[in-house]
C-alpha cells in the first residue's frame, strides 16, 4: 500500500525571500505567510499548501535551457488567457524566457529570482 502524503510546501532557493514571496503573492493571489522575514518568506493557501522562498548567499539562478545551473524544478500554473497572464506577470516583474517550446499551448517566464515557471491555457 502507497503511504499517503499531502503535499504542504514548495520552497524555493533564493537572495531575497521578501520579494519573491510579494512577486507571487501579486501574481497568484495567495495570502502572505504572517511568520515571514528576510530570510524565510512565504505565501500560502487556505488549505495548509505554502510556497516558500529561503535565503542562500552566493545565490546563483537557474540557466534554463542551459545546464550551466540547473533549473532543479519549476511551477506550473493555469490560466485562461495566455497573453493576459504574461503581460500582467511581466509587468509585475516576471521575465520571458528566450527558448518557448510551444508558446501557443504554454510559456516560459522567470520570477524575479530567475527561477522558471510556466503558464499554461488551462
Amino acid at each position: 500500500m502507497p503511504l499517503q502524503m499531502k503535499l504542504s510546501a514548495i520552497t524555493l532557493d533564493c537572495p531575497d525571500p521578501p520579494a519573491l514571496a510579494a512577486f507571487y503573492q501579486q501574481a497568484t493571489g495567495l495570502e502572505p505567510h504572517p511568520k515571514s522575514d528576510a530570510d524565510f518568506a512565504a505565501v500560502h493557501r487556505e488549505d495548509g499548501l505554502l510556497i516558500g522562498f529561503q535565503r542562500v548567499d552566493d545565490y546563483r539562478a537557474p540557466s534554463w535551457p542551459d545546464q550551466d545551473v540547473p533549473q532543479q524544478l519549476h511551477l506550473c500554473f493555469d490560466v485562461v488567457d495566455l497573453d493576459e497572464a504574461e503581460a500582467r506577470l511581466l509587468e509585475l516583474g516576471a521575465g520571458k524566457a528566450d527558448h518557448q517550446p510551444h508558446e501557443d499551448r504554454w510559456r516560459v517566464l522567470t520570477d524575479p529570482a530567475g527561477h522558471p515557471f510556466c503558464i499554461v491555457r488551462g
